[in-house]
């Protein structure tokens, strides 16, 4: 009697993947981790923190994220294994690094992901008070990421297509607000060259500002997890890269200068800016915009668990967790073990948090993350590290990494001590448990599709 795939017992590794992710998929994806709930809530906080010079904000942050995208582009075209951020260190720096990397960027996904689950369900509760708090706002986070895991359970084209959906679903009304509110801006209320030293834009101010920033621009890390899933990565992880961290800076910037321009002094202190500013230019446009939040917000769960489940399988896979977590289905050819892990802590997470504390930790671990992403990228062209295809080149050298290097540097050193002290421990933590794993395992884990520049170097 033959077998069923339902029958066949899983597979491990990362053969047991399929390469099915193309750029536009891969790009949706990006677009949709990156537009999550950050945008919605952001208008406002910015406002209070900078006043009239808020857009200021999303443009100095753009030009802080496009030297670390460009270094992302560089050296994910030339690492193409599952793992993302985690890979690209392991690559560049050996197998210490790279667990440091994978583990900090899990946090960062996974504190993320709760944060805006909890922001989903505050959303829902100013809909539907019956969800404010309590068992129903209980009942309401843990079938959101039921719903989640089923979607990512069956299938990666399955994952991905929804993915695509709901990015198309949250685009388009928001770029509709943007290219209609442009026509109703007071620009007086637009202030571009507010100075340092006023009390708008003070170091601290501006610091929280750019922390809260790179965590709204933040998602390609996450994207870029499933390296092992895209077809020609050498390709299509810059293309896919560029182009979606592009688009994003635009619908920005586009947004803060019509919410702010369009509102005014009303925008201070909303728990709802777009829909508020949508609605002021048309009533229906409030609740519009109001269900394109929720939906961008399950596109960000969606995507940031789709992802995340994947490092967890890198993790899995080179020995830093227990073997089940690189378990393949055999019929789906989805890790899900990892999927129901990650699912499990982000619910754990939401239900005790709330968004502006787990963004703000968050946000402080991407730019952790992003230093090192920037050093990996100088590193893997410095020694010629490659995989199939051309890799894509970082012009003047070290030159672009090095300022993605400081800029990340200088936001990192706005961080509070409470910031400090939650990521200094979370590390030490780290630091203890990849200890205890190598001596359990008795053996130095690494990845296993990790390039060395002897074997792939360039000719």
């Amino acid at each position: 009697m033959t077998a069923t795939a339902s029958d066949r017992p899983p597979l491990h590794g990362e053969a047991a993947l399929v390469r099915v992710l193309g750029p536009f998929a891969l790009g949706a994806s990006i677009v949709n981790i990156i537009v999550g709930a950050g945008i919605f809530m952001l208008p406002a906080l910015l406002l209070a923190r900078m006043g009239e010079a808020a857009p200021v904000a999303f443009l100095a942050g753009a030009l802080a994220i496009i030297p670390v995208a460009l270094c992302f582009a560089a050296v994910g075209s030339r690492v193409d294994a599952t793992g993302g951020p985690y890979m690209y260190a392991s690559a560049a720096f050996g197998p210490f690094a790279g667990f440091l990397a994978g583990a900090l960027m899990w946090i960062a996904n996974v504190t993320s992901s709760a944060g805006v689950a909890a922001a989903l369900a505050d959303q829902a509760g100013n809909a539907w008070p019956v969800f404010g708090d309590g068992v129903a706002r209980a009942a309401l986070l843990a079938s959101v990421y039921v719903v989640l895991f089923g979607f990512n359970a069956y299938g990666v084209k399955l994952g991905s297509r929804t993915i695509n959906v709901l990015a198309t679903l949250k685009l388009l009304p928001l770029f509709a607000l943007v290219l209609i509110g442009l026509a109703f801006v007071d620009w007086g209320r637009i202030e571009w060259s507010t100075p340092l030293t006023s009390d708008a834009l003070s170091w601290g101010a501006l610091g929280a500002s750019m922390v809260f920033v790179v965590f709204a621009y933040s998602g390609m890390e996450t994207a870029l997890i499933p390296g092992g899933e895209v077809r020609d990565p050498s390709r299509h992880v810059p293309r896919a890269t560029l182009g979606a961290i592009v688009l994003v800076v635009a619908l920005y910037v586009g947004i803060q200068v019509v919410c702010q321009g369009v509102l005014g002094p009303a925008l201070d202190g909303s728990n709802a800016p777009i829909a508020q500013t949508a609605g002021a230019l048309w009533a229906p446009g409030r609740g519009l915009l109001l269900a394109t939040a929720a939906v961008s917000m399950t596109g960000f769960l969606m995507g940031n668990l789709f992802a995340s489940s994947r490092l967890l399988f890198a993790l899995g896979r080179d020995g830093y967790l227990p073997r089940a977590f690189d378990r393949v289905d055999a019929r789906w050819r989805v890790p899900r073990v990892a999927l129901a892990a990650h699912a499990t802590v982000a619910l754990g997470l939401a239900l005790a948090g709330n968004f502006e504390v787990l963004a703000l930790i968050s946000g402080g671990a991407i730019c952790l993350l992003f230093a090192a992403v920037s050093l990996a990228a100088w590193r893997a062209q410095a020694l010629g590290l490659r995989s199939a295809g051309t890799p894509f080149v970082l012009p003047g050298g070290g030159a672009i990494p090095l300022l993605a290097l400081v800029t990340m540097a200088a936001i990192c050193a706005t961080l509070s001590a409470r910031e400090w002290l939650a990521i200094g421990g979370a590390l030490a933590v780290l630091v203890a448990v990849y200890a205890l794993l190598v001596r359990l395992r008795r053996r130095p884990p690494g990845p296993d599709a990790t390039l060395t520049a002897e074997s792939h170097a360039r000719g």
